[in-house]
């Protein structure tokens, strides 16, 4: 699943691509995408409403519209979201193939075409008046400047939880998934086992750091490219070449030479050094 930096990445490769350009119509073409409103009205309510601003909010992609609304966007597992240019230039809307995978289609006013693309069909898409309806329960954002050691720690205070689940929980730490914990968790030299309410105050403060810092090397290298994640305008992220513990199990520490652990905590497959994780 996408995570924070994959999302980000999205958003910011869309902004410049998107940007003061208008909603001619859409089709959708399997109704459970759409969250909210209902699937049968979503078409007639986007229609006409032009993209302003770009934000994120944990895993959720924001397109403010210009009446005020936002359009919010989860991709799940395998959601992407791909312009394509008009095949032929005079022709508004563009006659583009529509694929099996193909759930929502946005037309705009330059003849280009946003697909909405989703094997699995776990993404969802909401148009709403207040974001908080939707991303009202998430904690704080990571990156944000009011994310301070302070309060990571007043989250996983008195947390009988394991600090893998913790960081996985998007109550505690907005965008956090398995493949950022697992690095931050190493970065900060913290056993992914240990209840969360257990760390002392250095060791808080050193995974409050390998967090940010994981993260913003994952925007940096425009996220990770494992099976079904690439950026929105082609190619592949980089950061699964950064990669120290994740999917790494069985092969050497880069720290220790250590042979790298795999286990499974709260369902979810966990990597880590047994040797520099304490």
């Amino acid at each position: 699943m996408p995570e924070l930096p994959e999302v980000e990445t999205y958003v910011r490769a869309l902004e410049p691509l998107l940007t003061g350009k208008t909603i001619q119509s859409a089709d959708v073409y399997w109704p459970r995408t759409i969250a909210s409103p209902d699937s049968a009205l979503f078409p007639d309510l986007i229609r006409g409403r032009r993209f302003v601003s770009f934000e994120r909010r944990g895993k959720y992609m924001l397109f403010g519209l210009h009446t005020g609304e936002t359009l919010i966007v989860h991709l799940r597992m395998t959601g992407e979201l791909r312009i394509h240019a008009p095949s032929d230039p005079d022709s508004v809307p563009a006659a583009i193939p529509v694929d099996k995978h193909t759930h929502v289609l946005f037309v705009l006013d330059t003849g280009e075409e946003l697909h909405y693309r989703d094997t699995r069909k776990f993404g969802r898409i909401w148009l709403v008046e207040d974001v908080a309806e939707v991303v009202g329960k998430l904690g704080p954002e990571p990156l944000s400047e009011a994310f301070v050691p302070r309060i990571l720690m007043q989250a996983l205070e008195g947390r009988k939880a394991n600090i893998k689940a913790l960081l996985l929980n998007q109550t505690v730490v907005a965008g956090v998934g398995n493949i950022y914990a697992d690095e931050s968790l190493f970065h900060a030299g913290i056993d992914p086992r240990r209840p969360g309410g257990g760390l002392n105050i250095s060791e808080i403060t050193r995974l409050h750091r390998a967090l940010r810092e994981v993260l913003q090397a994952g925007i940096e290298a425009q996220g990770s490219s494992l099976q079904n994640y690439a950026p929105p305008t082609g190619g592949k992220g980089g950061f699964q070449e950064q990669f120290r513990v994740f999917r790494r199990g069985g092969e050497p520490c880069f720290r220790c030479v250590t042979p790298i652990s795999r286990i499974v905590l709260g369902q979810r497959s966990t990597h880590f050094c047994t040797t520099c994780q304490k």
